[in-house]
């Protein structure tokens, strides 16, 4: 970072500083607050738009709330970097997402001050009442906040925490982020006020007071909880929180950081179920966000703050989600059976061109990974053909509705699974390391991993030919730069390729580690083959190469444990044959976050790493030598 000076954020290191502050301060910090994230991010690369939007609600958490002893549980995480900043790492943001450096999300190793770590949407409301009848068994009147999204709202689980919480009467606030504009309308000088009265003690002991009273006249009781009712939804719209026990308040411009502390510091004398509804401008503050926040919601390379994000030069790279959504808009105009589903990961998909020329057969269920699975399994009960658009480590809050409402009822559903693999900076949460593992257990399942792009397409159109569930994982980012054919052909199924002739060593690749198995062949004079199908598996060619060559080597960009490694293994049990192959993939630990190179490097997925593991293999088993004639 540069040496720009920030007279009141320089001041601060933790929010104990921060809480020295006057409150006429608070403005003043959080613009020099929003310009160090634009000057930071543009550095680094990030999550960068979520953040712009809540750095004034950061600040109002930060000091009315005594964190850490005071809990804030950030949803997800994208909008958490002034959380970081404010909390003793600012020096360290030069790092974010980098090997080493701080991680992308909130961290319980990382800093006190992030009391749970999180990745996935929808998980903060859970944790926090966790936390809030953890810390009201142990006596400790320590306040906990959950800041979920409106986005991360409507993730199922987030409605099962706010279900339980309102039955335990918990002691728990829940912030609601709202950056959606649809409700700008009713933020204002009125609501604002309302939020301030209604959260007040005068208000909530008067409440309470009356109620006490009243209870004992029933019907005097009624009409007047019937007007309160009434008088409230015509002015707020909290019905729906109200309903599941919560004292709703809102909705709150959460830019007004005056409002948000006097309501805050309200909210924080009173105990309960208690939602504080806030409404956010994504990209606050920095022009080319607001105007356009998904570009600008994660930064991968470094910009120009001054002039922006500028379009790539030269021409663009294909990358396997891109393959995806030209074969989804090609296999559409073939087949009127098929229909798509995403849960919320419409551009991250490459789905925006299908999303606009086939409408009426695009279905973004938001958040929702549960209903998305269960919804294609509706589907193809009633003769369509659904493809579900998923992210791998997303498929896995799925898990339950892929076995019992789409295996077990051996219905035709294809998931195109994104991510497969190590993906890099967003780390270990978003890796897609057990697909394999959780998938190839399952009966009725035809699982598929192409290893350049080429294959993936094909892949896609064989999984869709299919009148059983199938689903073809590909990693993130380009290939090969194996230009896909246009024809769509289906592949045999469970028919390996041998893409290499060696002696002695046989290596059996699957998916993207075809290229990297090939690198260390060339070196050993193996033989590689590219597998093709996890499940079926092609028992013929792995008991000939079993029968033919002295070393078997598995490899995969998926969890050893379990995956599909342990297939050919298993096979090779069932047949009796007396041979114990090396399989490499990923480690039973997380990969941190870094580059998706050193992630490999790290896990000894490259040339040199599979060409290492196999020499050291040969030497302990073998009589030292060459592997190549």
């Amino acid at each position: 970072m540069s040496a720009k000076s920030y007279p009141l954020l320089d001041r601060i290191s933790t929010p104990v500083e921060l809480r020295e502050l006057s409150k006429k301060q608070l403005p003043e910090l959080a613009e020099e607050l929003r310009d160090f994230l634009v000057q930071s991010v543009s550095r680094s690369g990030g999550h960068f738009a979520a953040g712009l939007g809540t750095v004034e609600l950061t600040i109002a958490l930060h000091y009315v709330f005594n964190t850490p002893e005071d809990r804030l549980v950030w949803d997800v995480g994208h909008q958490s970097y002034p959380h970081k900043i404010l909390t003793g790492r600012r020096d360290q943001m030069s790092t974010i997402r980098r090997k080493g450096g701080l991680a992308p999300f909130p961290k319980r190793s990382e800093s006190p001050y992030d009391p749970f770590g999180v990745g996935h949407s929808g998980t903060s409301i859970s944790a926090a009442l966790g936390m809030a009848a953890g810390l009201a068994h142990a006596g400790d009147s320590s306040k906990v906040v959950a800041i979920i999204g409106d986005g991360a709202l409507t993730s199922g689980m987030a409605f099962e925490a706010l279900n339980h919480a309102g039955d335990l009467k918990a002691d728990l606030l829940v912030v609601l982020n709202d950056n959606d504009m649809s409700i700008s309308p009713n933020v204002g000088a009125v609501s604002n006020y309302l939020a301030r009265v209604l959260s007040g003690r005068l208000y909530s002991t008067i409440r309470e007071e009356s109620k006490k009273v009243l209870t004992h006249m029933p019907p005097v009781w009624e009409l007047a909880r019937r007007v309160e009712t009434e008088a409230r939804h015509l002015i707020v719209p909290g019905s729906l929180f109200e309903e599941f026990g919560f004292n709703y308040l809102g909705p709150v411009d959460g830019h007004d950081l005056p409002t948000l502390v006097t309501t805050l510091h309200n909210l924080h004398e009173l105990s309960g179920p208690r939602l504080l509804h806030v409404v956010t401008r994504k990209g606050k503050g920095y022009a080319p966000a607001e105007a356009d926040p998904i570009k600008y919601h994660g930064i991968g390379k470094p910009f120009d703050p001054v002039t922006g994000i500028k379009p790539a030069s030269g021409k663009k790279t294909q990358t396997y989600s891109d393959i995806f959504g030209d074969w989804a808009c090609d296999m559409a105009q073939q087949d009127s059976r098929l229909e798509m589903i995403t849960p919320a990961m419409r551009e991250g998909s490459g789905l925006v061109r299908y999303s606009e020329e086939y409408p009426e057969r695009y279905h973004d269920v938001a958040i929702a990974e549960q209903h998305a699975v269960t919804f294609a399994a509706g589907l193809a009960c009633e003769g369509v053909k659904p493809v579900v658009a998923i992210y791998s480590s997303f498929l896995q809050r799925g898990y339950d509705q892929l076995i019992h409402d789409v295996a077990l009822q051996n219905l035709p559903v294809l998931f195109a699974i994104d991510r497969a693999g190590l993906v890099g900076e967003d780390g270990p949460t978003h890796a897609g390391s057990f697909d394999l593992s959780f998938m190839r257990c399952l009966p009725n399942m035809v699982i598929m991993a192409p290893a350049n792009e080429n294959e993936c397409r094909q892949m896609l159109y064989t999984g869709f030919s299919l009148e059983q569930p199938a689903a073809v994982r590909y990693p993130r980012g380009s290939g090969t730069g194996e230009a896909p054919e246009k024809k769509m052909t289906a592949l045999p199924i469970g028919k390996a390729e041998r893409a290499r002739e060696g002696q002695q060593i046989a290596i059996l690749a699957f998916g993207s580690m075809l290229y990297p198995a090939l690198e260390a062949a060339e070196k050993l004079n193996a033989t590689v083959l590219n597998m093709r199908f996890i499940k079926p598996l092609d028992e013929t060619s792995i008991l000939e190469a079993a029968s033919t060559h002295e070393l078997l080597v598995t490899v995969e960009e998926n969890a050893v444990a379990g995956g599909a490694g342990s297939g050919v293994n298993e096979c090779l049990a069932a047949h009796g044959v007396a041979i114990s192959p090396l399989n490499l993939g990923l480690p039973d630990r997380y990969i941190e976050h870094a580059s998706p190179e050193q992630m490999l490097t790290e896990a000894g997925l490259t040339g040199d790493g599979i060409q290492q593991a196999i020499e050291a293999r040969w030497q302990a088993h073998f009589k030292l030598g060459k592997a190549a004639s």
